[in-house]
């Protein structure tokens, strides 16, 4: 499943600032209502992922990664349009299942009120 990303370092930043983030020890949510609309005219949920050095080697970030979408695009048919949303995977992460970080995230989207 394709699904709008954030891509640029200016945007990842804004969320960073200006975003309401939310903690959990395998992953942080930098989340922050957008006004973007697709071409139909609905709100877009964008998403970026970052995994940083600390959490291991390149092999063990790309997995994070590829944890994270999965439990994203699990959670993204419930989710309400207009936001823009970063996750920020942590060294605990890698003894987590994909299917572990669907409770954290949902716990996290539904305090912001995205669900």
């Amino acid at each position: 499943m394709r699904f709008p990303v954030i891509k640029s370092n200016t945007e990842f930043r804004t969320l960073y600032y200006r975003g309401k983030s939310r903690v959990d020890p395998a992953l942080i949510t930098y989340i922050r209502k957008s006004r973007l609309k697709d071409e139909t005219g609905r709100p877009v949920i964008r998403m970026g992922i970052t995994a940083g050095k600390k959490v291991g080697r390149a092999v063990d970030r790309s997995r994070c990664r590829r944890m994270i979408r999965a439990a994203w695009a699990a959670l993204y048919p419930s989710l309400q349009g207009g936001w823009d949303v970063v996750i920020v995977a942590r060294p605990r992460m890698l003894k987590m299942k994909s299917t572990d970080l669907i409770p954290v995230l949902r716990a996290h989207c539904k305090e912001a009120g995205m669900l």
